[in-house]
């Protein structure tokens, strides 16, 4: 999904999408504000269903790999280390550093913040979360834009259903599975 065709279907939801406006909008602060929003839901919404990510660093005994080496290798904000292969390692920091305890590639699983939506960004930017999630953020992103509309309980009634949507979400990508390796002796 784009962002444009989740902005349509943002301000559908909420009865304020006018096609024939440069802004999709006839309100002026729900315009400005909707880009922010939008950001904002979907960052909440990748704490909930962590996005994954994968990158390999040639590595020598000793070297120290922050999630700032991390990100440049993989080129995204990380969230959260997952399983490292390759090398043996240690962890330091709470986890957010990993010692190289010998020389050879790491192969590190992580998880991702996806690409942050500003004004700047075009119409056409694709998100990157899977579509149980995409299916749920207009409803976070309507009760945002109208939770200061005192008028009417629209906010909270949108705020009431993403909250019922989000505990039906599954976090999980794919079943755990077990390898047992040379048998197992009683």
């Amino acid at each position: 999904m784009t962002k444009l065709e989740m902005k349509r279907k943002v301000l559908a939801l909420i009865e304020e999408l006018n096609p024939n406006s440069e802004m999709l909008t006839d309100d002026p602060d729900i315009a400005r504000k909707h880009d922010d929003v939008m950001n904002q839901v979907m960052f909440e919404m990748v704490r909930f269903k962590k996005l994954p990510g994968y990158v390999e660093i040639p590595v020598k005994a000793g070297d120290l790999i922050d999630f700032a080496r991390i990100e440049k290798a993989g080129k995204y904000e990380v969230y959260q280390l997952g399983i490292v292969r390759g090398v043996q390692v240690d962890y330091k920091a709470q986890g957010t550093i990993i010692k190289a305890l010998e020389d050879g590639v790491m192969e590190i699983d992580y998880f991702k913040y996806p690409e942050r939506i500003t004004e700047s960004t075009k119409d056409s930017y694709e998100f990157e979360l899977p579509n149980d999630v995409l299916e749920i953020m207009p409803y976070g992103i309507a009760a945002d834009l109208l939770k200061s509309d005192i008028s009417s309980q629209y906010g909270q009634i949108y705020a009431n259903r993403y909250a019922e949507l989000k505990q039906m979400l599954d976090p999980r990508y794919s079943m755990g599975g077990i390898y047992v390796d040379g048998g197992y002796s009683i």
